[in-house]
């Protein structure tokens, strides 16, 4: 059984330059998007991260160090 990935280099392979091309383009943007989800993600988790550092209690203690 062939996986996705050999399935797509053979059709590859049997079109033209062009068609690779729009490919190319698709598969560039499908990493884009899949890195920015990252970088949202990561950025979330830091600000809710934020959240447990703001609070009386360390602001306290960080005012007399």
């Amino acid at each position: 059984m062939n996986t996705a990935k050999e399935r797509l280099l053979k059709i590859i392979d049997e079109i033209p330059e062009q068609e690779v091309n729009k490919i190319l383009d698709f598969a560039e943007y499908l990493k884009i998007k899949r890195e920015k989800s990252l970088s949202e993600d990561l950025a979330k988790a830091s600000e809710s991260s934020l959240d447990f550092w703001d609070n009386e209690i360390d602001d306290e203690v960080w005012n007399d160090v």
